[in-house]
């Protein structure tokens, strides 16, 4: 079986960390036959740039074609001034929204070579592994009204909607009871029910479908405000957490620095799935584009690599492959290699490119 791969890099660190990726793309077609075809497009600043717009009807077509989509990283202070629909932003939504990539799978995998590059302490974050499940395609940053109002006299006011069906939240509630059922079978919900009515139909809507069809796993809900606490408290409570659009935007990223750098966390984005493998699917790093170090060769691709690791197991059904490439990265953090994002005092430190040798170097070695 092959593979339709598209990478739309970037910018800023984007064109760097998906190098990376390229190379062990190719180790994989090269050692065990993964068959997979790659294509280039861009997205984000530099699309703007040749195009006038966060992304081209090229690259939507190509991306509508692929099994799956790697993204590396967009915007900088280049762009700030650019129109708002067409930000580089801007594309990543159209990406999500055009393929109904609903559901964004952030996990939080502390490895044990880097417990100590956490701000938190040893016996709270050591074993770490969760996943935050964020409902990606409705919400506040996509309901209507919004925009920005002239209200005269100087007064001008800013309109955002928040809005849910309930055959939204059940959806995003399915994949996270799915989820869960493979791991440590508990689910957090997380809302605001006591303050938002958004809230308290997401509440009743996953409650109601907890009691219909996964009454086996373990449910509880949570407010946003005191989920955001309890994942710098104690994190390790936590096996699954579903959460709408702007509370899994936020709690995501605190999640991503209990690793100890966003450098580090993967992301998922997917779709409808078919005998369970996500045939729209998108896959990106958690970090930005950090243009404060293009070009330096110090971005850390793990992130990014990893996010392949994702697309391995969920849009192509390897689920050895995936798990050897995490092996992999595992072992090259094992050996004392870092990127300078995750150095300490006793490990030595690497550039990007050398990140990607390390891995695919232990990938040799594990085969």
């Amino acid at each position: 079986m092959s593979y339709k791969i598209l990478i739309l890099p970037g910018d800023g660190i984007g064109p760097e960390v998906m190098k990376e990726v390229d190379r062990v793309i190719n180790w994989f077609n090269k050692e065990v036959n993964l068959s997979a075809e790659i294509e280039y497009e861009n997205v984000g600043g530099i699309s703007y740039d040749l195009n006038k717009t966060a992304i081209s009807e090229e690259a939507m077509s190509l991306a509508k074609e692929s099994d799956a989509v790697l993204f590396g990283a967009v915007g900088g202070p280049k762009w700030d001034n650019v129109e708002y629909e067409n930000r580089p932003e801007a594309g990543l939504l159209r990406l999500r929204k055009d393929l109904d990539l609903f559901a964004n799978l952030r996990p939080a995998l502390c490895f044990p070579a880097l417990v100590d590059a956490s701000a938190l302490k040893k016996e709270i974050i050591e074993g770490l592994d969760i996943i935050i499940v964020r409902e990606l395609t409705g919400g506040i940053y996509f309901g209507e009204p919004r925009g920005i109002e002239d209200l005269g006299s100087g007064n001008r006011r800013g309109i955002n909607t928040q809005v849910y069906e309930s055959w939204e939240i059940q959806r995003i509630a399915e994949v996270a009871f799915e989820l869960a059922r493979k791991r440590n079978n508990k689910v957090t919900s997380s809302e605001k029910r006591n303050v938002m009515e958004s809230g308290l139909l997401w509440n009743e809507e996953v409650t109601k479908l907890h009691n219909e069809k996964y009454s086996d796993v373990e449910l509880e809900h949570m407010l946003a405000d005191n989920c955001g606490m309890q994942l710098v408290r104690w994190p390790k409570q936590f096996d699954v957490i579903v959460t709408d659009n702007l509370f899994g935007d936020m709690l995501s990223d605190v999640a991503a620095m209990l690793t100890g750098s966003l450098g580090m966390l993967p992301s998922a984005s997917l779709g409808k799935a078919s005998n369970g493998i996500f045939t729209n699917a998108l896959y990106e790093p958690v970090h930005g584009s950090a243009p404060d170090i293009e070009g330096q060769g110090i971005a850390n691709p793990l992130a990014s690599i990893l996010s392949f690791a994702m697309a391995l197991r969920y849009s192509f059904s390897r689920i050895d492959d995936a798990n050897l490439l995490e092996k992999a990265i595992s072992n090259v953090l094992e050996a004392g290699l870092r990127t300078k994002d995750i150095s300490t005092n006793d490990s030595k430190v690497i550039s990007t490119s050398e990140m990607g040798d390390a891995v695919i170097s232990k990938l040799s070695e594990l085969i």
